[in-house]
C-alpha cells in the first residue's frame, strides 16, 4: 500500500531535523600529552572565552591566578587556589592511560574516578569524591539512517561521555563515532551568562544535550515502529512472508526490540544520577542549577515512558504479526481440506468399481459408465459451490 512507504517522510515533515553546526577540531591549543585532546579553553568569571592559545596548564594556571595565559606563572603546577570565579573546559576523546596521567597528576583526580574514565561501557552515574571534585558518566545515543528495519539492520548506536567537575574546572572525555560537544561549546559561548554560572552550567549543559538526543532516537524509533506496524495490518500476507511462516517478519521485530534494549540501557539508568544531582545539596552546584537539572530529569522520564510503550507495542505488533501467521496457516488448511474432500468423491466411486467382484450392480449396463462419470462430476461441483459460499475456497 502507498502509505507504509510516505511514514518516514510525513513524520519528518512535522518533526523536521534540526541540523546541527558542524564541529571544529582546529582548535590551537593543544597539550603535548596527545592527540586525543580535542580542545582547552579557559573562560572567566563573566563566561567570557580567554583568547589566548596555550596547554592544558597554562589554562589552568591563567584561571587560577585570575589573568591572561601570558601572565601564568608558578601557579602551572595546579597548587593554587581558584582565582576569580573562571574555569578551564579540556575535551579529550578516547585518551590513553599514559595520556591521562598528566590531566590525573595536574588536576588531582581520583584514581578509581579516573579507571572508569579510561574503559568505556560504563553505567551511566554520579559519584562525589571529597566534595571537591565531582564524577558522572552518560551514556550517549545516536539514530543509524537506514531505508527499512531488516533482521541486521543497526537502529540505535551508542557511546559515552565522562564529565569530571571540580571548582575550577570541567574535564570531558568521549568515547564513540557520536556525541560530539563542539557544537555545545559553540552554543554556550554564545550565551556568556550561563558560562558564568562555572562548571556546573557546563554539566548541566551536557546532561541537557544528552537526554534532547535520547528525545530525538526515540522519535526516529517510534517511525520505525509505525512502518512495522502498518505492515502488518497492510498485507494479507505477514511482512511480505511466504508460506514459511513469516519468520523474517518475526526476526525484524526481535531486531527493533535488541536496538530498543540499547536505548533502555542507556536511559533507565542515568534517572538516579540525574535524581541527586537535582537533589543532593553541594558547593559544586548553584541551587539555581540545580532546578534546570529537575527539568533534565522530567524529560528523561518523558523519554523512559515511551520506551516502555514502544516495548508494549512491539509485544502486540508480535502477537498481531503470530495471529496473522496462524490464520494463514488455517485458511490453508481448510483450502487443502475441502479439495481433498472434492477428490474423495471420484476416489471412493472409482475404487469401489475397480474392485474385481464378478457379481456387481450395473457392470453390464451400456449407460452405466457415464452415469457413473455423471454423478461423479454433480457430486464434486456441488461439494466445490458449497465450500466456496462457506468461504472455504
Amino acid at each position: 500500500m502507498p502509505t507504509v512507504p510516505v511514514v518516514r517522510s510525513l513524520r519528518r515533515v512535522v518533526r523536521p531535523r534540526v541540523p546541527r553546526p558542524v564541529v571544529d577540531l582546529s582548535h590551537p591549543a593543544r597539550s603535548p600529552l596527545g592527540t586525543s585532546v580535542v580542545s582547552c579553553v579557559a573562560y572567566d568569571r563573566e563566561g567570557t572565552r580567554l583568547m589566548a592559545e596555550c596547554g592544558i596548564a597554562e589554562a589552568l594556571a591563567c584561571v587560577r591566578k585570575g589573568g591572561s595565559a601570558d601572565d601564568a606563572g608558578d601557579t602551572a603546577d595546579g597548587d593554587g587556589a581558584a582565582g576569580d570565579g573562571g574555569f578551564v573546559w579540556i575535551g579529550l576523546h578516547e585518551p590513553g592511560e599514559a595520556e591521562f596521567e598528566g590531566i590525573t597528576e595536574l588536576f588531582g583526580l581520583h584514581p578509581l574516578a579516573v579507571e572508569n574514565a579510561l574503559e568505556p561501557h560504563q553505567r551511566p552515574k554520579a559519584e562525589w569524591y571529597g566534595g571537591e571534585m565531582m564524577f558522572a558518566v552518560f551514556k550517549t545515543v545516536s539514530y543509524v539512517e537506514h531505508e527499512k528495519v531488516s533482521t541486521t539492520s543497526e537502529v540505535v548506536d551508542t557511546g559515552e561521555i565522562v564529565v569530571f567537575t571540580g571548582a575550577d574546572f570541567v574535564i570531558t572525555v568521549r568515547h564513540g563515532r557520536h556525541g560530539s560537544l563542539g557544537p555545545l561549546r559553540e552554543e554556550l559561548e554564545s550565551d556568556p551568562e550561563r558560562l558564568a554560572q562555572g562548571p556546573a552550567a557546563v554539566l548541566h549543559a551536557i546532561a541537557d544535550r544528552v537526554v534532547d538526543d535520547y528525545l530525538l532516537v526515540a522519535d526516529e524509533v517510534q517511525t520505525d515502529i509505525d512502518e512495522l506496524e502498518s505492515q502488518v495490518f497492510a498485507s494479507e500476507t505477514p511482512f511480505g512472508g511466504s508460506g514459511s511462516g513469516g519468520g523474517s517478519g518475526t526476526s525484524r521485530v526481535y531486531q527493533i526490540k535488541r536496538e530498543l534494549l540499547e536505548l533502555k540501557r542507556a536511559t533507565l539508568p542515568l534517572a538516579r544520577p540525574l535524581e541527586l544531582l537535582s537533589d543532593r545539596p553541594n558547593r559544586l552546584i548553584d541551587p539555581e542549577i540545580r532546578k534546570y537539572f529537575r527539568d533534565v530529569a522530567d524529560h528523561l522520564a518523558r523519554v523512559t515512558e515511551q520506551i516502555s510503550s514502544f516495548d508494549a507495542l512491539l509485544d502486540s505488533i508480535l502477537q498481531a504479526h503470530l495471529a496473522q501467521v496462524s490464520t494463514a496457516q488455517n485458511e490453508g488448511m481448510r483450502k487443502i481440506s475441502a479439495w481433498v474432500a472434492i477428490v474423495a468423491v471420484p476416489t471412493m466411486v472409482c475404487g469401489i468399481y475397480g474392485m474385481n467382484f464378478d457379481r456387481m450392480p450395473e457392470l453390464h449396463w451400456r449407460l452405466g459408465y457415464p452415469l457413473v462419470l455423471a454423478v461423479i462430476a454433480v457430486t464434486c461441483v456441488a461439494m466445490y459451490r458449497a465450500f466456496r459460499r462457506n468461504g472455504w475456497l
